[in-house]
């Protein structure tokens, strides 16, 4: 897939105010700090379309990027961030999960993991509960540039093997890097088969 228009339409801080069109949206979710923003910009080649900060934990909204006129990225907001308030983190909450769960435009959640780290309860608690509520996704692994190839493909193993001790069926996962284009291709292909019904293995 070649993307060759990206736009920011709207911040929607409800269900209720997201996009009114049927076209299909895939979702981008993770621990904050895992360079989702990152990710997002080098999938879509635009370097300034979603907002990278020095602070984690800033996206509050859920954004919306059209791609190609024809589907949507979808920024939603970190999860776990420490320094938010109780109450903050609990109306994100409500609004992550009031969207993934609701929003029949939404075809699967990629689910960003920071592949320098040992599976992490919040992540694996999330994860599970995808699974729980029978929600399409898939597990995106950045950074990978920090660990170099070999060293990256063994840390995303390792995370698969450790679900496996759970789960009958794996995710379909992706390592990539933001800094080096890693991954590009193949999520772009992955989402394409999605927007035209091909099978996936």
């Amino acid at each position: 897939m070649i993307i060759k228009k990206a736009e920011f339409t709207i911040s929607a801080a409800k269900l209720s105010q997201c996009p009114k069109d049927t076209k299909m949206e895939f979702a981008f979710i993770g621990r904050s700090n895992v360079g989702k923003s990152s990710l997002i910009n080098m999938l879509t080649g635009k370097k300034g379309l979603a907002k990278t900060s020095a602070t984690p934990g800033k996206t509050l909204l859920i954004n919306h990027f059209l791609v190609n006129e024809e589907w949507y990225i979808v920024d939603l907001p970190g999860y776990g961030f420490a320094k938010r308030s109780k109450k903050v983190q609990e109306d994100i909450n409500r609004m992550i999960n009031s969207y993934i769960l609701n929003r029949e435009q939404c075809v699967n959640v990629f689910l960003l993991i920071d592949i320098r780290h040992a599976p992490l309860k919040i992540d694996l608690d999330f994860i599970n509960w995808l699974g729980e509520n029978g929600v399409p996704f898939s597990i995106i692994f950045t950074k990978a540039d920090k660990l170099g190839s070999v060293k990256a493909k063994q840390n995303a193993m390792a995370y698969m093997n450790h679900l496996l001790e759970e789960w009958e069926e794996l995710p379909p996962h992706f390592i990539t890097s933001a800094e080096k284009k890693e991954g590009k291709d193949e999520v772009l292909e992955y989402i394409d088969n999605i927007l035209h019904g091909d099978t996936i293995s």
